[in-house]
C-alpha cells in the first residue's frame, strides 16, 4: 500500500445556508479543496439517520440515508421546491452550530412540500430503486411510518401486535400508512441519487471516501424490530443485556452505550447473513469502511439491562476471524480500516493481525498518561492508519490547553512542537511523518480551531455533533501549507504513482 493522507469531515460540518451540511455544492468544493491540497481520502462520520441525542452512532436505521443531508438547492433546480420555500423556514442563528431541535421540526415539513410535488411526476427510475432496496428499504418506511403515527414513541413501546411485527397488523398499517410510508422511500431515493452523485464526482477526481460503521445499532431502530432474532432479547422483545465498556482510567463507570447486543450462535446459524448484507451495502456506499470497535467481535463487554453503570458487566467471547473469513468468502476482499483503540488483549492483537486489515494509532493518546496503548509513532507498523484524534477526542489546539502538564510537555520534547510553527501543525507533522501507510487529520485541526470544534464528548449529551465549518474557511494559503507537508513526507498522490 502507498502512503496517502486525507481529512475527516463529516457531511453535517459542511457550509450551508439551511442549517447543516448537506450532499451539494459545499460538498463537492470540498472535493475539490482536497483534490488541491493532495488529498487521497475523505473520511466521514456514518451517514444515516440520527436519533435521539443526534448521534450519528444511534441510528433509526444501518442502512438508511440521513434526510438532513438532502440538498435543497438541488430539489429547487428539480421543481420540487422554490428557494423561497426554503429561505422561509428558520434555520439556526449560529453558521457555527447545527441546531437539531429546529432541523427536526422544519426540515420535514419542507420535504413534505418536496415529496407532494415528487408524486405528482415520479421518476422512471423510482421504482427500479425501491426494488433494489427492498430488503431494508420496505421495513425501514413503514418503521418511520409508525414512530411518527406513534408521536415518535421507541417500537418498544408500540402495541403487541406491531412490536412482535404480527402479519395481520403489519398489513393494515402499510395500507393505513400507505402515504406517509412512501414519503420515508422517496426521501431515501432522494438521498441516494444524491450521495451516488457526489460519490461519483469524488471518485472521478482521484477521491476515495472513508464511511465509518458502527458495531452497534440502536435498540429503537428498524434494524432490531425487523431482524430481533439476531439480537440478544427476551421473549418479550426486552434487552437481557447491553453493549458498553468497562470503567478504566478514562472513567469510574465505564461507558453505557445502551445497544443491543448480537446473538453470535444464531448469526453463526445462518452464516452472517445480517452482518455480509451490511458490509455488502456499506462497501457499495462507501470506497472504504472503518468499522468502529473492532475488538468487539474478538470479545465484547455486557451489561445486564436496566443497569444505571457500566460497573458489573463481563467480558464475551465473539466470533473472531471466522466471521470475516465467511465475509471473504462470500463478498471478496474488502477495504476495511479496523477501529482497534481502547482496551486490547493478546487475543484482539492476534485477529487483527490474522485478518491482514489496518488497525488505528491515535497520536494524541501516545501522550496522555491515563491510556496503556503503545501509541508514539516509533513504535507504528505500516499497515495502520493514524489519526492525530477522531470525533471522540478534542482538538490539538484544545488537548494542549486541557490536558494535564506533564503530557503537554511530554508532547512538546517528544514532536519538537513550537508556536512559530503552531502546536496543530506540529503535531500534524508527527502524523504525516510516521511510517503509517495513511495518515488522518481533521478538518478543525487543519483550520487550528480550538475546543469549540469538538465533535463529540463520550457519555454526554445535548452539545454534540454540532459543529460547522465557516463559509469561506479554506484559503490558498492552508492549501499550500498543506501540500507542502504531504510533499515533503511523501503522501502526495503524484508521489504514489511515481513510485508505482
Amino acid at each position: 500500500m502507498m502512503r496517502s493522507s486525507g481529512v475527516l469531515m463529516h457531511i453535517s460540518s459542511l457550509p450551508s445556508p439551511y442549517g447543516i451540511g448537506t450532499l451539494g455544492k459545499e460538498a463537492e468544493k470540498f472535493v475539490d479543496f482536497l483534490v488541491k491540497a493532495e488529498q487521497s481520502y475523505w473520511q466521514v462520520l456514518p451517514i444515516c439517520p440520527t436519533s435521539y441525542g443526534d448521534s450519528p452512532y444511534q441510528s433509526f436505521s444501518s442502512f438508511a440515508g440521513n434526510p438532513y443531508f438532502i440538498d435543497l438547492e438541488k430539489l429547487c433546480k428539480e421543481k420540487l421546491l422554490t428557494r423561497k420555500e426554503c429561505q422561509s423556514y428558520e434555520w439556526g442563528k449560529d453558521i457555527t452550530r447545527v441546531d437539531y431541535g429546529i432541523l427536526y421540526v422544519n426540515r420535514y415539513e419542507l420535504l413534505h412540500k418536496a415529496f407532494d410535488r415528487f408524486q405528482k411526476n415520479i421518476p422512471e427510475d423510482y421504482e427500479a430503486f425501491c426494488q433494489n432496496q427492498e430488503d431494508w428499504l420496505d421495513d425501514y418506511a413503514l418503521f418511520m411510518a409508525l414512530k411518527d403515527a406513534h408521536e415518535g414513541a421507541a417500537w418498544s413501546e408500540w402495541e403487541e401486535d406491531l412490536r412482535l411485527r404480527r402479519e395481520e397488523a403489519l398489513q393494515k398499517a402499510g395500507e393505513d400508512l400507505k402515504e406517509e410510508t412512501e414519503f420515508w422511500k422517496v426521501l431515501q431515493y432522494l438521498f441516494y441519487k444524491q450521495w451516488n452523485s457526489l460519490k461519483t464526482y469524488a471518485n472521478d477526481k482521484g477521491i476515495r471516501i472513508i464511511g465509518d460503521v458502527p458495531i452497534y445499532v440502536a435498540m429503537d431502530s428498524a434494524d432490531v424490530w425487523a431482524n430481533p432474532s439476531q439480537f440478544y432479547l427476551d421473549e418479550n422483545l426486552v434487552p437481557i443485556d447491553v453493549a458498553g465498556c468497562p470503567p478504566d482510567a478514562f472513567s469510574d463507570d465505564g461507558q453505557l452505550w445502551g445497544n443491543p447486543l448480537f446473538r453470535w450462535d444464531v448469526m453463526e446459524q445462518d452464516d452472517y447473513r445480517w452482518w455480509k448484507k451490511r458490509l455488502d451495502k456499506m462497501s457499495k456506499l462507501f470506497d472504504v469502511v472503518r468499522i468502529d470497535h473492532f475488538r468487539g467481535f474478538e470479545s465484547y463487554y455486557a451489561i445486564p439491562f436496566g443497569h444505571k453503570t457500566a460497573k458489573n458487566g463481563e467480558w464475551r467471547k465473539g466470533p473472531g476471524i471466522k466471521l470475516f473469513r465467511s465475509i471473504e468468502k462470500e463478498l471478496g476482499r474488502l477495504d476495511i480500516i479496523a477501529e482497534d483503540l481502547g482496551f486490547l488483549t493478546e487475543a484482539v492483537h492476534e485477529m487483527l493481525e490474522e485478518s491482514g486489515y489496518p488497525g488505528m494509532k491515535l497520536i494524541q493518546f501516545a501522550f496522555d498518561s491515563r491510556e496503556d496503548g503503545d501509541y508514539l509513532p516509533h513504535n507504528y507498523n505500516n499497515n495502520s492508519v493514524v489519526y492525530a484524534g477522531t470525533h471522540d477526542n478534542d482538538t490539538i489546539l484544545g488537548w494542549m490547553k486541557t490536558a494535564p502538564r506533564p503530557c503537554v510537555a511530554f508532547a512538546k520534547d517528544y514532536l519538537n512542537l513550537n508556536k512559530d510553527e503552531g502546536y496543530h501543525w506540529g503535531v500534524m507533522r508527527g502524523v504525516w511523518s510516521s511510517v503509517s501507510d495513511t495518515a488522518i487529520v481533521t478538518m478543525q485541526d487543519l483550520l487550528g480551531i480550538g475546543s469549540e470544534g469538538r465533535m463529540n464528548t463520550p457519555s454526554t449529551l445535548g452539545c454534540n455533533w454540532m459543529w460547522r465549518m465557516k463559509p469561506g474557511a479554506v484559503d490558498s494559503k492552508l492549501v499550500r501549507r498543506i501540500c507542502k507537508q504531504v510533499e515533503l513526507y511523501g503522501r502526495a498522490p503524484k508521489q504514489a504513482g511515481a513510485a508505482e
